[in-house]
């Protein structure tokens, strides 16, 4: 029996890709969508500059912490479910966040947002995953997939701007609804659930492990960003987060059936393409961090503005993710698009490293930019294919989680430690330039961004060592019968 029989989503597999596809992009806008919006809502509702970074902190660690079991409930209980109600769940959240009246619901509103995100990622990942399991068609749909999971962050920030500037920051949480619910219509409309006939135990004490060590690994890096490296908290959530993940693992090679079978993670394709995600994120939350300071504070742009400076990025994330896997991956493998991805992504960052006060868009920013989205499509659109590549059906919903784990920790490392030393950078600009001075606190922010850019390019650089040391050579070889052993049921 050939796959195409035995998949049930194979005759409508191009409309699934795009309900997946609304479903990736809102999980990405909603990254930068909400930066955007936050300085009007904390006029809208009074909290403080202190506070409003749990409006983003919230969000992140309900998403980074349960990404892991929102994947494996996906295996154990079928992926449309988890992703109809992710998506009904995201839809809902947002609603509150939009209608908000205090600091307090909007920021649960968050911690919502990341819960049911926690079990949509996975979901929309795997359902790829099964629906296109071999063959062109495969690297055309992670193409696309892969450009949107590039270039959502870019369209958030444009969004965002059109939304807070015309109507009001709350469209920022009320747009999710214009995703959310056609997806979850659509996929309630085409997709069947897959599920293994007999059905594992959930590994609970790896659940507890992993959640709790992830939670705590992102928050203390989110503390450290606010209180500093020092700080009590910080070592000691970091710490216990490092014991506890651990104990995860150790956890995983004893228990008979793993949350994370480490198989999974063991395999030097799979291994290498978790690595180059995390380690790409580190700097790639940066870039957008920094660059859009740099726009709007030192050249003036609105933020509308800001957000379209990055469309040129996204474009040309689509054309490299594109290229990168449906002409370049079956020939030649990840070993050289992933790297060499990294590489023109250090390259962008030491190009947006020599920026200046007096620097311009056209000459100074848009060529490292389309740089960077061509590096961006060869690693995450690659990324996401191999990671899932040959993995075993009952496995695929652990498997998608673990690149959104990657990305989401990355994410946070890399925010809160360029931040860290970009501020560190600027303050002592300022000390040793003669005090404060409009000029001088002018050439000294700009300095902490180049700092950044020039820490994160080093990060990403040395990455790609890594990366390319644990990658395999050559093309990838395709399972006759990849996920053959699950024994999937069809239940619509």
């Amino acid at each position: 029996m050939t796959a195409t029989t035995t998949n049930p989503h194979h005759d409508r597999r191009w409309l699934i890709l795009v309900i997946l596809g609304v479903a990736q992009l809102m999980v990405v806008l909603d990254a930068t969508i909400v930066n955007i919006a936050l300085p009007s809502a904390e006029a809208d509702l009074g909290f403080s500059d202190a506070d409003r970074q749990w409006v983003i902190t919230a969000y992140a660690l309900a998403f980074g912490s349960l990404l892991l079991i929102g994947g494996r409930l996906g295996d154990l209980f079928g992926r449309r479910r988890l992703f109809v109600t992710g998506l009904a769940g995201f839809a809902v959240a947002s609603a509150i966040g939009g209608f908000a009246q205090s600091f307090e619901v909007l920021v649960a509103s968050r911690a919502l947002q990341g819960v049911f995100g926690a079990m949509l990622a996975p979901s929309a990942l795997s359902l790829l995953t099964v629906t296109f399991s071999s063959g062109p068609e495969r690297a055309k749909a992670f193409g696309i997939f892969g450009a949107i999971a590039g270039g959502g962050a870019s369209l958030g920030l444009l969004l965002g701007g059109v939304l807070t500037e015309y109507l009001s920051w709350r469209w920022c949480m009320f747009v999710n609804l214009f995703f959310a619910i056609p997806a979850a219509l659509g996929a309630m409309a085409l997709l069947s659930d897959t599920r293994p006939e007999h059905r594992p135990k959930l590994d609970l004490p790896g659940v507890a492990t992993a959640s709790a060590g992830l939670f705590l690994l992102v928050y203390g890096f989110s503390r450290a960003e606010s209180d500093g490296w020092t700080d009590t908290l910080t070592l000691a959530s970091l710490g216990l987060s490092g014991v506890l993940l651990v104990a995860f693992v150790a956890l995983q090679t004893r228990v008979a059936q793993p949350l994370l079978p480490l198989r999974i993670v063991t395999d030097r394709n799979r291994g290498g393409a978790y690595l180059g995600m995390g380690i790409t994120a580190i700097g790639m939350f940066g870039v957008f961090l920094f660059l859009t300071f740099y726009l709007q504070r030192t050249l003036g742009f609105s933020p509308v503005e800001s957000g379209a400076a990055f469309l040129p990025m996204t474009f040309a994330i689509a054309i490299s993710a594109g290229l990168a896997t449906t002409r370049l991956l079956p020939r030649v493998g990840p070993r050289p698009l992933i790297t060499g991805g990294m590489v023109a992504i250090a390259g962008s960052l030491v190009w947006l490293a020599q920026l200046q006060v007096d620097s311009t868009y056209a000459a100074h920013v848009l060529p490292a930019i389309i740089l960077l989205g061509l590096g961006m499509g060869q690693v995450f659109a690659p990324v996401f294919n191999t990671a899932t590549l040959n993995v075993e059906q009952q496995d695929a919903g652990v498997a998608s989680a673990m690149v959104n784990t990657m990305q989401q920790v990355g994410g946070a490392v890399g925010t809160a430690l360029l931040s860290t030393l970009a501020a560190s950078a600027t303050t002592d600009y300022v000390t040793t330039n003669g005090g404060p001075s409009p000029e001088v606190i002018a050439a000294a922010e700009v300095h902490g961004y180049t700092t950044a850019f020039w820490i994160a390019a080093a990060i990403i650089a040395a990455g790609s060592v890594v990366v390319g040391l644990t990658l395999r050579s050559g093309a990838p070889q395709v399972a006759a019968h990849p996920g053959a052993d699950a024994a999937p049921v069809a239940a619509h």
